[in-house]
C-alpha cells in the first residue's frame, strides 16, 4: 500500500483513478509514498526519507527543491498539457 499526500486541493478524478487495493490518500506527509502538488511551494518542506516521488500537477516544477530531491533520490514528474482542453475551450 502506497500513501499518497496532496498538498493542494486536486480533482475528484485522482479518487477514480487511484486504485484503492494499492493507493491510499493520507494527511500525514511524514508517512506519503508520494505527493501531488500543484501551486503549493515545497522548496521550504523537509522531504520525509520514504518519499519516492512527487507529482507536480502542472507544467513548471518550480515550487518544487529539485536539489533536495535529487540527494535524496525522489523522482519528480510533471504533466505538461493536462489542462490543454480546457484552456483550448
Amino acid at each position: 500500500m502506497y500513501n499518497i499526500k496532496l498538498l493542494n486541493n486536486i480533482s475528484d478524478i485522482i479518487y477514480t483513478q487511484l486504485t484503492p487495493d494499492t493507493f491510499q490518500i493520507t494527511e500525514d506527509l511524514e508517512n506519503a509514498h508520494g505527493v501531488m502538488v500543484r501551486s503549493a511551494n515545497m522548496r521550504d518542506m523537509e522531504l520525509p526519507s520514504k518519499l519516492l516521488g512527487i507529482a507536480r500537477c502542472g507544467a513548471g516544477v518550480n515550487n518544487i527543491p529539485l536539489d533536495k530531491c535529487t540527494k535524496q533520490g525522489i523522482v519528480v514528474f510533471n504533466t505538461p498539457g493536462a489542462n490543454a482542453n480546457a484552456v483550448k475551450e
